[in-house]
């Protein structure tokens, strides 16, 4: 089924055709998606005429169509005003249909059509004016659509959809650009953006090394190996800032991963065995056949456990590519990179867990276990409450970091107890909250009353909580600070590196054997294991891409980045080591990409040779 395109910003400009009151070089233009049988629609037009009030000329106001969904009225009556001729008579009409009390009803047509004459007399002219007004209605629905309006009203400001509050100081302060709402806008259309992450990403690796080769490259090293931490009596936990970073804060990107993994495999694209067959053998095979190239370069020695190096796939930027690339990649090739590479995370965390461990604490250990296994209790039990699960995590880490595995797989632990819940009952509880807001507002304009009550804001908000489970609330309000701050920060701590050829002397193997793995072993395996997987009849390859478009998604699964240096810093302690393989990751990620971007482009100038998916089959939205 198509889906609607997520978007904020108006897919059709303003012009002549369009219903408007106010000059036509009003420095503010505000537009709305309504229906006249929306009562919401009818709450937020008192609001509109205030802020016209208010404003005056500095604002154009302009209303398009959107009749309510299978609402027989609605589209009637939005075909009904479109009869209109003249402004005044469309303006009238539309004033009357909004203003009216209670629902639409057939006799509120009958009414506007006769006040109005909005129906020609002349059966061959209302045939034609009837034509007309359908079709500027679909005109309208058609850039909702594209607008990525999911409900009426939907107000766009100067092109930008708004989604704040109705109150004519919320509509004020968005329309007249307070600087607090233009941060807001620019950061929210920053972060609507899908490569937004990956370019932040680059960002901060680029500062890391330019800093890190710059005058001040020592004192840049020197904070980030600086010691602090917590001190209890005589006891004391100090680590350097470093490792707070990788060791703590990378939890939250870990909680993050978790979470996005249970989600895939319960409603997500890992749900069902076909769905997830092929992005599964693909991942398999683009994290097996790049260790065994490595071995292969270094079969033994003390280079020989960075084997874990080049299995690892920066989502974010394969991702962010593939985004940029826009409509000359299938948004189905997508979805299998994004499965894929949530399959390859699960691998990074199995390697990281069992192969890049320190010395084991069994005491330690056991209280994670039983931490664990409280977490589990906490989810039988139906905690749904974020808070509990939050402190016994911070017990865990801990643990886990004092037992000697890596302290991140408690962000991953975690996640895998915070509870989704079953699915709520949608009607009964819409029901609900209107008759809670319909009770209040009974009370409006009363003394000694200034807004809804206690008990009110109290149904409301646990109503709230009911319809979005907790892993899903949790997973929306962490991501962002994974995304955008977490990511950034590791990037900064950990992408610095010396460029000096004489500190990569006598690395070369090891960097050429990073290289491979990411560059050639990534897609070979990625590919090879897919074709081998539809071979058996274990999976289906979707004729949405090719083969061809299947291998530049491989190609750039080879962008290693995050997780690929996260392993290098815990399989190379030697800081030259290290050096180098931060070096190889980093040629290995930017040849990947490229060469990826250039199969995508290549094969989407071909003309694929796999039959055309039957588009009759599909759903029309």
């Amino acid at each position: 089924m198509s889906q609607q395109p997520l978007n904020n910003r108006l897919d059709r400009p303003v012009d002549a055709t369009d219903h408007g009151i106010g000059p036509v070089n009003a420095p503010i233009t505000l537009v709305e998606y309504g229906s006249y049988a929306c009562p919401h629609c009818r709450a937020a037009n008192e609001r509109i005429a205030q802020v016209r009030h208010e404003l005056g000329d500095r604002l154009r106001y302009v209303f398009r169509q959107r009749p309510l969904t299978n609402n027989d009225l609605a589209r009637r009556a939005a075909e009904l005003v479109e009869h209109a001729t003249t402004p005044e008579q469309f303006w009238s009409a539309h004033v009357a249909l909004m203003t009216r009390s209670g629902s639409l009803t057939e006799e509120d047509l009958q009414a506007v059509a006769r006040d109005f004459a909005l129906v020609p007399a002349d059966s061959g002219e209302a045939v034609a004016a009837t034509a007309r007004a359908q079709a500027r209605v679909d005109v309208d629905v058609a850039s909702a659509y594209a607008s990525g309006v999911r409900f009426t009203p939907t107000f766009f400001i100067n092109g930008r959809r708004y989604d704040g509050p109705w109150d004519e100081s919320s509509f004020q302060d968005a329309m007249l650009g307070s600087l607090g709402h233009r941060v807001r806008a620019a950061a929210l259309d920053f972060a609507s953006w899908a490569p937004s992450t990956g370019i932040l990403l680059l960002v901060a690796t680029l500062i890391a090394i330019a800093w890190t080769n710059s005058p001040a490259g020592a004192a840049f090293e020197a904070f980030w190996t600086t010691a602090f931490g917590l001190t209890f009596g005589t006891s004391a936990f100090h680590m350097p800032v470093r490792n707070w970073v990788n060791d703590g804060l990378l939890c939250v990107f870990f909680l993050v991963v978790g979470l996005e993994i249970k989600r895939e495999f319960t409603v997500g694209h890992l749900a069902s065995r076909r769905s997830a067959a092929l992005p599964i053998a693909a991942a398999i095979g683009g994290m097996v056949v790049p260790a065994l190239l490595y071995a292969l370069v270094i079969p033994e020695g003390p280079w020989a456990h960075g084997w874990g190096v080049p299995m690892a796939t920066d989502t974010a930027f394969a991702i962010a590519l593939i985004v940029m690339l826009g409509p000359r990649v299938p948004i189905e090739l997508r979805i299998f990179l994004t499965a894929a590479a949530i399959v390859d995370d699960i691998g990074a965390i199995a390697v990281v867990a069992v192969f890049y461990s320190g010395e084991l604490h069994i005491a330690s250990l056991m209280a994670a276990a039983g931490l664990t296994l409280l977490l589990a209790l906490f989810n039988r039990w139906g905690f749904y409450r974020v808070l509990p699960y939050a402190m016994v995590g911070l017990a865990l880490w801990a643990c886990v970091h004092h037992g000697g595995l890596h302290a991140t797989l408690a962000g991953v632990l975690l996640a895998l107890f915070i509870p989704t819940r079953p699915p709520p009952d949608l009607r009964t509880l819409i029901l609900q909250a209107q008759s809670v807001i319909a009770s209040e507002s009974r009370h409006e304009g009363e003394v000694l009353r200034h807004g809804p009550s206690l008990p009110a804001l109290q149904a409301i908000d646990a109503i709230h909580d009911r319809i979005e489970s907790p892993a899903d609330r949790l997973l929306r309000h962490v991501e962002p600070w994974s995304s955008y701050f977490v990511l950034p920060v590791f990037a900064l701590a950990n992408a610095g590196v010396l460029i000096s050829m004489d500190a990569l002397h006598g690395a070369e193997p090891l960097m050429a054997a990073i290289v491979l793995g990411l560059v050639v072993g990534k897609p070979l395996g990625l590919v090879l294991a897919s074709a081998f997987a539809v071979r058996l009849g274990l999976a289906d390859k979707p004729g949405e891409y090719s083969w061809l478009q299947l291998a530049g998604a491989g190609a750039l699964a080879g962008i290693g980045f995050t997780m690929s240096l996260f392993i290098a810093g815990q399989a190379f302690p030697v800081a030259g080591d290290f050096a180098a393989a931060k070096i190889a990751v980093f040629a290995a990620s930017v040849l990947s990409a490229v060469i990826g971007v250039g199969i995508l482009l290549w094969a989407a100038g071909r003309t694929s040779a796999e039959p055309v998916p039957d588009d009759s089959a599909r759903c029309a939205v």
